[in-house]
Formats: C-alpha cells, structure tokens, sequence
C-alpha cells in the first residue's frame, strides 16, 4: 500500500494550512497540559505571554508586508511557533524571555525569509539557540516539580513570572546538566544518577522544560500525526534510531560514562524535537530517504554534542545545523519522474 504523500504547508490553499496546524496543535496539547499542571501558573503565563507574543508579531508583519492580518493569523502557525518557543524554554522563566523569544522566532526566524513556507531554519529552535547563548542564566534555571494548586500560590506566580522573584531553593539542575556537571568533577553515573527514577523519568516528574518533561505524552501525540498522515515516520525513526545505537554502543563498552539508551533518549527534549520539530515540512527534506538522512544527522550530532560537547542537551544547534543541509539533501537526492527517458536512461527531477 503507498504511503499518503505530504506537501509543504505553502503548497495547499490556507484552509489545509489551518487543518494542520490545529492537528498538531491538539497533539501537543496534552503534553502542555500536564507541564502546565507539574509546573503551575507560572507555566501557564509563559505559554500565554509567548504565544500572544507571536500573534502580535505576526499580525505588525503582516500589516507592514500589507497582506491581510486576519487571513494569514487564522492558519494558526504563529500560534504553533508560540508554543513551541514556550516548550523550549525554563518554566519559570521570565516574562520578557517568552516575549524575546517569540520576537526572535517570528521575526528573525519566519519573517525575515518571507513567511510561511520560506523560512530556512526552524523558528523555535533559533530562538531556543539565540536566547541560550544571548542569556544562559534565564535560560538554565530549571524549578523543581511544583505542582498546580500546590506549588506557587496564584499572587505569588505574579511575582515570579513578571517580578523576576525566583526562589533558589526550589531550583536544580536537568538529568543530562547534572551528568555534564558531575562529569566536569570525574564522577561516575551510579553516584551522578544515584536518585534516578525510571518511573518518574517516564512521568515527566523531573526538571526541564514543558518540552522536555513530557516525554510519554508527546510521544503519543507524535504517533498520532503520524496515523492521521500529517507527518511521516522516517525522520522521527531515522533520528531516534541513531541515538539508541550510538548510545547503546558506548554504554556497552563504558557504562560508568555513558547514558543508557533509556536515559538517553528520555532525557531532554528528544521526543518533542523527533516528532514536532524534524518533521516541519519547509526545513526538512520532501523525499523519504532525504528525512532518513536528515533524522540521522540531527541524531548523530545530537549525541556528539550532549556526550563530547560543552551544552547538556544538543538538540537545538543539531537542528539548525541539519536545517542548513537540508537544500543540499534535496539537490542530491531527488524523485524521479517515471516515462521520461535519455539515451534509454531514466531521467531524474532537474
């Protein structure tokens, strides 16, 4: 049986855009649900100020380029970047973190390139990358679990989200930050990971960003699109196949050094990044064995820059790296268009 084909979203006519952005929007929903439950208010008002942020962005674009606001805001994908932004980034962080971040991604990202379905690289992971290098203070202060109606009171996440009042004593390092921290002081992953929890790892009930904590239900979420045909598997199976080789062989041979396999792809922001991020129809490549390369590429330079690299968690910088390679992926590997013959050869897409 042939697999469904799927075309950029600047091909089909706005009302396929907008199908599709709801569809995924509705798959990240439950993971944003539960991070904004682990996380409390303050959780809730970095995804609303981000994403109102990029619809604001989007709209005085829009106005200045003099193309109709309520047409091109109605596709949803502003509302998709704004997500994915807040996703990407602490909990706890900052008003005007959200709001830089969605100025960077819809401006810098989508933009500057011409809109939809001309940007060449992928909006919330530039912004993730440019707000981690420009502030990696704001950008690494991960909070304990602290859960909605338990955690910071309604009056106080006012404090923290818009009064920069963060209290230290709620506040720690990632899995993968106190494995790169631990491993700066030689010591070894038992005594690193001593309070590791496989349960509470596949919960979620750890440090991170909403994109990083939720990893069981993004992955249900990504399997979704991949049954409703929205995106397709091989990027996805491509990027996280490589981690689980690369990461099972090195354990193998140092298990003192090197995550599991488990701890490995559970950790960080892999599983948003391999379902929501690989898969974007502009800065990937069209063709199947174009997004295995491409899914084996972010995998691989992933793991070189979680293992060997100075970043905990690579996924970002191995995204925008990929993002650039993709117009090379595509001038070389490329379908060919049957009955179109020369000198009896068949004859490939000019």
């Amino acid at each position: 049986m042939m697999q469904k084909p799927v075309s950029g979203p600047h091909l089909p006519g706005a009302n396929a855009v907008g199908k599709i952005m709801r569809q995924v929007i509705w798959a990240l929903a439950p993971a944003i649900g539960w991070g904004i439950f682990l996380f409390g208010w303050p959780a809730l008002w970095l995804i609303l100020i981000t994403v109102v942020a990029s619809l604001i962005f989007e709209a005085i674009c829009l106005k200045l380029r003099g193309l109709p606001v309520a047409t091109f805001l109605y596709d949803g994908s502003a509302v998709l970047t704004g997500l994915l932004v807040a996703m990407s980034l602490p909990p706890w962080a900052p008003w005007w973190i959200g709001v830089l971040g969605a100025a960077l991604a819809i401006l810098l990202g989508k933009q500057a390139y011409g809109g939809l379905g001309q940007n060449v690289f992928n909006p919330a992971m530039l912004a993730r990358v440019a707000l981690l290098i420009a502030f990696p203070i704001e950008m690494t202060e991960w909070v304990n679990v602290q859960p909605l109606f338990f955690g910071a009171s309604f009056l106080e996440s006012f404090n923290i989200s818009f009064g920069g009042h963060l209290p230290d004593a709620v506040t720690g390092a990632t899995t993968l930050g106190a494995v790169k921290t631990g491993f700066s002081s030689n010591l070894s992953l038992n005594s690193i990971l001593v309070d590791y929890s496989v349960f509470l790892a596949l919960i979620g009930w750890e440090r991170g960003s909403l994109g990083e904590i939720s990893s069981l239900l993004l992955l249900l979420g990504g399997l979704r699109l991949i049954r409703q045909g929205v995106i397709q598997w091989y990027a996805p199976a491509s990027l996280l196949g490589s981690i689980l080789v690369l990461s099972l062989l090195f354990h193998l041979v140092d298990s003192q050094h090197y995550l599991s396999p488990w701890a490995e792809i559970n950790a960080g922001a892999l599983i948003l990044v391999a379902f929501f991020i690989a898969t974007d129809y502009v800065t990937s490549p069209n063709t199947p064995i174009g997004q295995i390369i491409f899914g084996v590429g972010c995998g691989v330079l992933i793991f070189v820059i979680r293992t060997w690299g100075s970043y905990p968690e690579g996924t970002g910088f191995a995204i925008l790296l990929m993002n650039a390679c993709t117009p090379l992926i595509d001038h070389y590997i490329r379908p060919r268009i049957y009955g179109r013959y020369r000198n009896g050869k068949p004859i490939d897409i000019a």
